[in-house]
């Protein structure tokens, strides 16, 4: 037997007790006070920023293309800002998937057009990759007494992958839609009442995408919002998720008016302008360690060599 093949079957076992690992850690951690816990998000966000250079590298990038104004100093403030809140929100999924009912509402606030949540019209839940997009989901289904719909993608290691879908699913059974299971099975959810939650404001390559504007530089776009506001018939709730010292809060802002309108361009575009306005608001929260201008138009170079 070559080496190559004796190392393919420890694979998964390998990806099996880390998984068991890290889990087990999330048990210890969700049962200590909240400052206790963010504290330790704290410590071990620093570390991180120093360990993975690569994502360090690219969150650097996104912010110096998204935030010319700043200087190196800033920047580098940000991203380790970021990567403090990006484990503080990690640590955060053990009490939100494990912790009781009732602290986990009381953690979670949900404000704004709440009221908005149980109109029976078509409703697209526009949710941002913010730090606290989880925490959002949750308290969504934990605070209103109705189906919710959202997109699910398997999780390469086993463990991980069942904790978090049994993890979302803890309140209020919503539906989970694979998301590899095509458009048919969202366009009938949303036209059977279910709000259905989305993330498009990633970078999810060239296919299905356009470019338009994100903080002045082209980026690959998904036109899902405008789309499917079109075929389901359905109108635009955004959900912003902010992670705080208490928990999150979570508002859900009106309905986005006059859209979609019969320029998908020009409805993605703006989809990216107000997403501008609230990254603003919190820039740190933002989900800054993705490749967000990884697609380019043919003949650019990548940002990212």
């Amino acid at each position: 037997m070559t080496d190559t093949a004796a190392a393919a079957p420890r694979k998964p076992l390998v990806k099996t007790l880390l998984g068991l690992l890290v889990l087990g850690m999330l048990r210890v951690t969700r049962v200590l006070p909240l400052s206790w816990l963010r504290a330790l998000g704290a410590g071990l966000g620093g570390v991180l920023y120093w360990l993975v250079g690569r994502r360090r590298r690219i969150a650097e990038i996104n912010i110096g293309l998204c935030f010319p104004e700043l200087d190196a100093a800033q920047r580098r403030a940000m991203v380790q800002r970021h990567f403090v809140l990006f484990v503080q929100a990690w640590l955060d999924r053990g009490w939100i998937w494990g912790g009781s009912p009732e602290l986990v509402r009381r953690r979670l606030r949900l404000t704004g057009a709440v009221g908005e949540l149980q109109s029976t019209a078509p409703t697209l839940l526009f949710a941002p990759h913010f730090v606290g997009m989880d925490a959002g989901w949750i308290a969504l289904t934990a605070h209103v007494q109705r189906r919710f719909c959202g997109l699910y993608a398997r999780q390469r290691n086993p463990v991980m992958d069942q904790w978090m879908a049994e993890g979302r699913r803890r309140f209020g059974e919503p539906h989970i839609v694979a998301k590899n299971a095509g458009l048919k099975a969202l366009v009938s959810a949303l036209r059977a009442g279910e709000p259905l939650y989305m993330l498009p404001d990633m970078d999810y390559g060239p296919r299905d995408s356009v470019f338009v504007p994100f903080f002045g530089v082209t980026a690959a776009t998904i036109p899902s919002l405008s789309r499917f506001a079109r075929m389901g018939g359905a109108r635009v709730l955004p959900i912003l998720s902010r992670l705080t010292p208490e928990g999150y809060d979570i508002t859900v802002l009106p309905p986005w008016q006059d859209f979609p309108t019969e320029d998908v361009l020009a409805d993605t575009a703006r989809m990216n302008r107000d997403l501008e306005t609230w990254i603003a608001e919190a820039p740190e929260q933002y989900y800054w360690v993705h490749k967000r201008f990884k697609t380019r138009p043919a003949g650019e170079p990548s940002y990212y060599r």
